[in-house]
């Protein structure tokens, strides 16, 4: 039985990735911030873990939590959103503090928490270690300035990512637009549904190699040239 973290599982695209691993006969190790996520996660079939990412005190106890852990999937799914200002707003401290610690301080604080166990796998190929970033933090790709402190921490979050893998060479690390999706954070407007974008994402990753590892792919197994 294969081991998956979903670091991010309270709602939108953590909570259905959690759903369909679990239904594909995971293991699943799942993390929330409050109870009723993680009795709902519970529900599933999966072993919920309290964190949160926007809190270093709650993360830095990961470590002992996995202790002993393989893990053949793990995701990086926490992030918020901004207040969508463009670049003729600067952000307060306050949201630029809370940005920041969930989209790209946790995720730095899991990476060496995380990375070594996802390295233990005996999974082929390697292990496998998805974050879930964004298109609105490409730069060669940026169009406009709007919600700017979201596009720079998801280039932030990229940048982790990309240096990161070099310490951890026995794990397949891969960034991921999932595309513009039907959550709280993407609006009712959104065209592509929670289950697909999950859908896509999980596959997109088992099938990645060790000659993907630093990439940058869109939910659909497309890649992203450059960062």
């Amino acid at each position: 039985m294969s081991t998956t973290l979903i670091i991010g599982a309270s709602r939108g695209i953590g909570h259905e990735m959690a759903s369909q691993y679990a239904a594909a006969g995971d293991r699943v190790i799942a993390t929330a911030r409050d109870a009723e996520s993680l009795a709902k996660l519970r529900a599933l079939g999966c072993e919920a873990l309290q964190l949160d990412v926007s809190d270093p005190a709650s993360v830095s106890g990961l470590a002992w939590r996995l202790d002993g852990e393989k893990v053949d999937t793990a995701w990086y799914v926490a992030g918020v959103m901004c207040s969508r200002a463009n670049a003729q707003t600067p952000p307060t401290r306050e949201e630029f503090d809370r940005v920041m610690h969930a989209n790209v301080l946790g995720a730095m604080q899991v990476i060496p928490q995380v990375a070594p166990l996802v390295e233990a796998s005996k999974a082929s190929g390697g292990g496998r270690f998805g974050f879930v970033s964004s298109e609105m933090g490409h730069i060669s790709g940026v169009a406009s300035s709007g919600a700017w402190l979201y596009r720079v921490s998801k280039a932030a979050l990229n940048m982790a990512i990309a240096s990161g893998r070099h310490s951890y060479p026995g794990a397949i690390f891969v960034a991921f637009h999932p595309g513009w999706v039907k959550t709280s954070m993407g609006g009712d407007s959104a065209p592509v549904t929670v289950q697909a974008s999950a859908a896509g994402l999980r596959s997109t990753l088992a099938h990645a190699s060790p000659a993907d590892s630093g990439s940058f792919k869109r939910y659909d197994g497309s890649t992203i040239e450059g960062w």
